[in-house]
């Protein structure tokens, strides 16, 4: 019997709004503990090495729980998936919330970070329940949420750290939690189409152990040291694992990730491209406050407070709300490629204002502004152009495997800043002004190359992606 097509949901600025409460929240989550690292280290009396596994176990958990939640929502229902998910977060931001030492907290994160699979499995609903005009600027929209809840959390941080103590660093997320998972439960509905297969443990299991293997070292490298025995042997396992992955993925009659997928051109490029915005993105959410929080007595920084220096971030997050719906017009008008290329680019100039002007206030205001409008067209373009890429029923994991890749590089550019600084470190034990120009330097010159993967990306008609929603064969249902 013929499958039937996907329902459409008859209320999708509603469906919408669910879907974009739960992704803003994640992110604004992930990224409110950043500026919190000191003062949790002094509240839970432990060691900077220590405190940075609050954040590198919620990296590790959230890289390897998205393309498997991803994968398990298109075989078994992208609501029953994101239903499961949402409550797992609300269980590791309740315990979060409660704890007073430092393994407790690292669990809670570890719970917490299964949340990154909201966004796969967003755009699949998106995909499966929207018209076919509203997929591409509902997509731009919950795409744009991951850098605009990013920017809010480190925003909202210093005033709650001011005036609250950290546990409400996680209470006030987890109200919000709830009430996303109530209203995705009441909301969002299932949709009927399923891919076909079983679930690949091997597949599943591979892939955890060469990407634990990879982030692990990656985090840790500025603190042992990127020549050291121990990160050296991480890197090579990784790498080895990932090759019996690959391998593995290839000869399943039912793989995780599909390798022919992953070898597309427009899925292959645009993952390219994602790995080098990650890389400058997230680090400039830790190099521009580090910067204007420096004492003005070193011979630059502003001197900034930890709520002064969110605030330097705020034109970023405002760009990020405009330019996420503006690429989804662009894209209905011209396609995706177009937005990947102008946000690569003008991602770019951003980090070029910085590494050769950052002496006065508006200096840094500017290249946040860029910074904003950049990745706020790049990330909206690039989840687009996976869904246009592929099948129906390998949307939620395939955007996973990209959100992987920009999770990697956001990992390996946030270290290499650290390393950097590390190393250009004056006898007051501040990083010198050198330190962070080569820094932006070297992030320009990541995002240079991102330009040149972006231009990469396959074009491709705004009918032609339409016609691709239309025409594509249809899983069948379970």
């Amino acid at each position: 019997m013929r499958p039937a097509a996907p329902s459409t949901f008859s209320r999708p600025g509603l469906l919408l709004a669910v879907l974009a409460l739960a992704g803003g929240a994640f992110t604004m989550l992930q990224s409110l503990v950043v500026p919190a690292l000191p003062t949790l280290q002094q509240e839970l009396d432990t060691t900077p090495a220590g405190v940075t596994w609050i954040f590198t176990a919620y990296l590790l958990s959230a890289s390897v729980a998205t393309p498997i939640a991803g994968r398990l929502g298109d075989m078994f229902g992208k609501k029953r998936t994101l239903v499961v998910v949402l409550a797992a977060i609300c269980g590791g931001t309740l315990l979060a919330a409660l704890a007073t030492t430092l393994p407790v907290l690292i669990c809670a994160r570890v719970i917490q970070g299964l949340g990154a699979a909201i966004f796969p499995l967003a755009f699949g609903i998106i995909r499966d329940q929207l018209p076919r005009e509203r997929v591409v600027g509902g997509i731009a929209l919950i795409s744009g949420l991951l850098g605009i809840g990013g920017g809010f959390g480190i925003i909202l941080a210093g005033p709650i750290l001011a005036h609250l103590d950290y546990h409400w660093l996680f209470w006030i997320p987890l109200a919000v939690f709830v009430l996303t998972t109530v209203a995705t439960v009441v909301i969002v509905p299932e949709s009927p189409l399923r891919a076909p297969g079983s679930v690949d443990v091997a597949g599943a299991t591979l892939l955890s152990l060469w990407l634990i293997c990879l982030l692990l070292s990656i985090s840790e490298a500025p603190t042992w040291g990127w020549l050291s025995a121990r990160t050296l042997g991480l890197l090579g396992a990784a790498a080895v694992l990932a090759a019996v992955w690959v391998r593995a993925e290839s000869r399943s009659s039912s793989p995780l990730v599909d390798m022919k997928m992953m070898t597309l051109r427009g899925v292959w490029t645009t993952n390219l491209a994602g790995f080098l915005l990650g890389f400058g993105m997230y680090s400039a959410f830790v190099l521009i406050p580090q910067f204007v929080q420096t004492p003005a007595s070193s011979g630059y920084g502003f001197g900034s407070s930890v709520t002064q220096s969110g605030v330097f971030l705020i034109p970023s997050t405002i760009a990020m709300m405009f330019a996420g719906p503006l690429a989804g017009r662009l894209s209905l008008a011209f396609g995706s490629k177009l937005p990947l290329v102008l946000g690569s680019a003008i991602t770019m100039l951003s980090f070029l204002v910085l590494a050769v002007a950052h002496s006065a206030d508006w200096h840094i205001y500017l290249a946040s502004l860029l910074l904003g409008i950049g990745i706020g067209f790049a990330f909206a373009s690039m989840s687009n152009l996976i869904v246009e890429a592929v099948r129906r029923d390998q949307t939620s994991v395939a955007t996973g495997m990209n959100a992987v890749m920009r999770t990697i590089g956001g990992a390996m550019g946030g270290q290499v800043a650290a390393t950097i600084l590390a190393a250009s470190l004056a006898a007051n034990g501040i990083p010198t002004e050198q330190g962070y120009v080569l820094s932006f330097t070297i992030m320009t010159a990541a995002l240079g190359a991102g330009v040149v993967a972006s231009i990469a990306v396959p074009g491709r008609r705004p009918h032609q992606a339409r016609v691709v929603t239309i025409t594509e064969p249809q899983p069948s249902l379970e």
